[in-house]
């Protein structure tokens, strides 16, 4: 009988995912607070958008990242 291993490669892919939601997780919230500490620039309304799209994009890529690490646990016989 053959024992489940952890899929290495798919573990690195996760573990990348999982890096690029750390970087967004504190990108985001700071564009945030940049764009509401200026209202009264120009580019109030552009860096607003950007900053809600980075801190979806760090849930996004967070869930993503979890979701190919138990992947690579315990679907190791599957590829990906």
């Amino acid at each position: 009988m053959e024992t489940k291993r952890t899929n290495k490669e798919v573990l690195g892919k996760g573990l990348k995912k999982m890096a690029i939601s750390l970087v967004m997780m504190f990108t985001g919230p700071t564009l945030f607070y940049i764009a509401t500490t200026n209202k009264e620039k120009p580019l109030y309304i552009p860096i607003l958008i950007i900053s809600f799209v980075i801190c979806v994009g760090a849930i996004f890529f967070a869930f993503k990242g979890l979701q190919t690490i138990m992947n690579s646990m315990f679907d190791s016989n599957k590829s990906n």
